[in-house]
């Protein structure tokens, strides 16, 4: 029996070529009993016509909710999730209709750890300013721009998953002190990292370099608010490689303004694309990415390969890997 796989079309890159490569498709090609395309449409939230038409959905953007599996034509049986954060899908919505959800924790582990360091690095090391200084002929001003070095300085990580525990790891060798937070993690997983596991007040208070990596639900929604960035120090730098409303934007924006921080790199907002009129846009002490920092020719390679080898695995009968639990 043919199962019919749709891909969405925000995985093209401008010249219609995937952007993930042509690797991943291979592994398609082999498997003579899926049919797969990307799909017509480009979308902001997938529509009952997409899911009526397809046995697996691969989405990277697109968001994928209640309204979208509210008719009883709705043939889609596994949607899985280019990449590890999945609320833009509706987890529970998708189970109560017997569809599966699935998402590529193992692929990005390494490439959202380099990014998180890639971010570290040009902030402590005033990266963008020096740049811009040369560019301007003011070589002579370099001395203004120290940057900052990292032995005698404190990494602290919100959110020790996979990608915690990933940046935690390769962060080591610098030999700064390392903090953790994150209650569902023991202390010997952190520890084997050569980090310490501490409450969310004492790694506010302690880090020079706080990076979140959690994952976004109800709970973690601006779990960094007004109040808990008055608990950072002043010459701290906030670095959110997670979702963008895990920060209350505006209490950062506030917050940066007032010199209650000294800076943030950001490659996630609250609202994407980010707006032309945000502040942060005219903040120098703030690096800015597009949500794609840790978008990399081998990044997507792995992604696709694991996010369609769930496809293939379930068109199989098989139980694919990485399913999301409903309960998360």
């Amino acid at each position: 029996m043919t199962f019919r796989l749709g891909i969405t079309r925000d995985l093209l890159t401008s010249d219609g070529s995937p952007s993930f490569g042509m690797g991943p498709l291979e592994l398609l090609k082999k498997e003579q009993h899926i049919d797969w395309e990307f799909i017509d449409e480009t979308v902001t939230e997938i529509t009952p016509d997409i899911m009526a038409r397809y046995d697996g959905l691969h989405v990277n953007s697109p968001a994928v909710t209640a309204r979208s599996i509210a008719l009883s034509d709705c043939r889609v049986r596994l949607v899985s999730r280019h990449g590890v954060g999945y609320d833009s899908v509706d987890v529970a919505a998708l189970a109560a209709k017997g569809i599966l959800t699935t998402n590529t924790p193992i692929a990005v582990r390494r490439p959202v750890a380099v990014a998180s360091l890639t971010m570290i690095f040009a902030l402590a090391g005033r990266l963008f300013a020096k740049d811009n200084l040369i560019r301007k002929g003011e070589w002579n001003t370099r001395t203004n721009h120290m940057g900052l070095g990292l032995t005698t300085r404190t990494l602290g990580v919100l959110g020790a998953g996979g990608i915690g525990l990933e940046l935690l790891a390769l962060a080591r060798p610098f030999g700064w002190r390392m903090l953790a937070c994150d209650p569902f993690v023991k202390a010997d997983a952190v520890s084997a990292c050569g980090a310490s596991l501490v409450d969310l007040d004492t790694l506010l208070a302690q880090s020079d370099f706080l990076v979140t990596t959690l994952v976004l639900n109800e709970k973690t929604r601006h779990i960094i608010n007004r109040e808990r960035l008055s608990k950072m120090k002043s010459s701290a730098f906030l670095i959110n490689m997670a979702r963008g409303p895990i920060i209350d934007e505006l209490a950062l924006i506030d917050a940066l303004n007032q010199g209650v921080i000294a800076g943030a790199g950001l490659d996630v907002f609250e609202q994407e694309p980010i707006q032309t009129d945000n502040p942060l846009l005219k903040m120098q002490q703030v690096l800015l990415t597009p949500h794609s920092l840790c978008w990399t020719d081998e990044c997507f390679d792995h992604i696709a390969r694991e996010g369609l080898g769930c496809q293939i695995a379930f068109s199989k009968g098989l139980t694919p890997s990485s399913v999301v639990s409903v309960s998360n």
